[in-house]
């Protein structure tokens, strides 16, 4: 059962969002569109206003905001979204501008400057961009600029149509990653997660809870649903981190929150919080997928051994030695992922040998491990 929210103890997870000191908040399309589905700047001011609160209690707050194809949508006043790719692109280009110049004027009173930083999905899967990413960010706090941060949809191709990060949400708990944020806030037009009596669960432990209160459905501007958020929830909580879903009208929400109350739904942190070298492992996306027998699942995933080339069974994909691979079990899960030692085509020469017959065929190589531990992340037991 779900966790009740009514605990007041010093263990109430709830209490420890005190403690946070770096927020990544998501705002989605709906919730920063009026009821002419136009960019609400009044909504705006209000999010600036508790921004610029959190910020005098020492907390710094990392925008993702959704919003610029439906800023463009209104702009150009097109009823519909375009299919094509090139029209897709220049609304979101229109739209952008709007978002930004919105935030701007929002944050303007309060004596605050915007930063726009632009994403798409290798600026997580190259490590270099990862940690540059980061040192951006922080750069733009240090000189008192909100960074606004959004998917660059004018030139890119393969989240638009793919739609990899769900109207946001996977970017930022992408972005909660990069920065090792304490918090990650999505605010949408729901309550939180709902139960079957659509009432809000207050609280969930793990992601497998969570999966079976599933409320299906998603909004009319948004590309995410709930779907989405889970994924966002297995992604910052793996890595030690909080998140909050919650409804982005509610009043003061986002003080709220951080002051511990109970409001929306909270994914509490499934470890302790992870090194920022095995963020990116986790972050990155996988160029390739090794399946395993039984006993080397087992040894990798309970018992912390490296991966041996006697363990695989198959290869999946073109990959590089040192790239990121997915490992999988014998029932097909993803129990774990890490940088190969070696390429795909080694790989298959050797699977399922011992690591005497491993020298022999590939002599002058180093390693005995396919994966080493220290280059792996193991996201749930076989």
């Amino acid at each position: 059962m779900p966790a009740s929210s009514s605990s007041s103890s010093s263990n109430d997870p709830r209490q420890k969002l005190l403690a946070a000191r770096s927020v990544v908040v998501k705002l989605g399309t709906q919730v920063l569109s009026d009821a002419a589905h136009r960019l609400d700047l009044g909504y705006l001011e209000s999010i600036a206003r508790q921004v610029a609160a959190l910020r005098e209690r020492g907390v710094r707050v990392t925008i993702v905001s959704s919003g610029a194809t439906g800023a463009g949508l209104a702009e150009l006043s097109l009823k519909d979204r375009p299919k094509d790719l090139a029209t897709l692109q220049a609304v979101a280009a229109v739209g952008q501008r709007r978002l930004m110049d919105g935030w701007a004027r929002a944050f303007a009173p309060l004596g605050l400057k915007v930063g726009q930083v632009l994403l798409t999905r290798e600026d997580f899967d190259n490590r270099s961009r990862f940690l540059n990413l980061r040192n951006t960010i922080l750069a733009l706090h240090e000189l008192s600029a909100v960074p606004i941060l959004n998917e660059n949809d004018t030139i890119s191709t393969d989240e638009l149509i793919r739609i990899s990060f769900g109207d946001n949400d996977i970017l930022a708990a992408l972005v909660t990653q990069s920065l090792g944020a304490d918090l990650l806030v999505l605010l949408s037009v729901v309550d939180g997660v709902l139960d079957a009596s659509r009432r809000r669960v207050p609280q969930f432990d793990s992601i497998e809870e969570a999966k079976t209160h599933l409320m299906p459905g998603k909004s009319a501007l948004g590309r995410g649903g709930m779907n989405s958020k889970l994924e966002a929830a297995r992604i910052v909580t793996g890595s030690g981190e909080s998140m909050v879903v919650a409804h982005g009208r509610a009043s003061d929400v986002l003080s709220r929150i951080c002051s511990g109350e109970d409001i929306g739904t909270l994914f509490c942190p499934r470890h302790a919080r992870r090194t920022g070298r095995v963020r990116w492992i986790h972050a990155a996306r996988a160029k390739g997928r090794l399946h395993l027998d039984k006993g080397a699942a087992v040894a990798l995933t309970q018992r912390n051994k490296s991966l041996l080339p006697a363990g695989i069974t198959r290869v999946e994909g073109d990959f590089a030695s040192g790239d990121l691979v997915d490992i999988l079990d014998p029932s097909q899960s993803v129990v774990a992922r890490g940088l190969s030692n070696y390429s795909a085509d080694e790989l298959r020469l050797v699977l399922g040998k011992r690591s005497d017959a491993v020298r022999r065929e590939l002599p002058g190589r180093s390693y005995d491990e396919a994966v080493h531990r220290d280059n792996l992340v193991i996201l749930q037991a076989t």
